[in-house]
């Protein structure tokens, strides 16, 4: 599959739609969890986000870049349609927002995921990710799984 990055809004139409798809397939892996996240990400701020084509121009899955008041970023809402997992849209969409992090400065990237996504922690790792404690907003959570990466 021919996947091409483009720059979008946050608040677009594709990004609005991904996100919800993403929300929806969250709910069923924690819907006994209460917790929301500390900082939730918004068109005001976060200060990169990308929107992946496949070769018919269809959205089929969206990153979001947050810069962090210590010049590191943290990787946000990252996510690729079912149909689109398996032909390194993933891989794409992660270049292209450690791509955005250069371009702003910044040389350390971050996430928080969970244990409860084992599919995107093997994806990190295997990216050349590596867990730490946490950072930046998230408190040590039983569920958390912490990563970061020099790029």
């Amino acid at each position: 599959m021919t996947t091409t990055i483009v720059d979008a809004p946050f608040d677009g139409a594709d990004g609005v739609r991904l996100r919800t798809d993403m929300g929806a397939e969250l709910m069923e892996r924690f819907s006994d969890v209460q917790e929301r996240e500390p900082v939730e990400p918004t068109a005001e701020n976060v200060d990169a986000f990308v929107v992946a084509r496949d070769a018919a121009g269809t959205a089929v899955g969206c990153g979001a870049l947050r810069v962090l008041e210590d010049g590191t970023a943290e990787v946000k809402r990252m996510y690729v349609a079912p149909e689109a997992r398996g032909t390194g849209t993933s891989t794409a969409i992660l270049r292209a927002l450690e791509d955005r992090a250069r371009d702003r400065g910044v040389t350390t990237v971050q996430m928080a995921t969970t244990v409860r996504q084992p599919d995107a922690v093997r994806f990190y790792e295997r990216e050349g990710y590596r867990r730490i404690e946490s950072f930046g907003p998230y408190p040590v959570h039983p569920l958390g799984v912490y990563l970061t990466r020099e790029i």
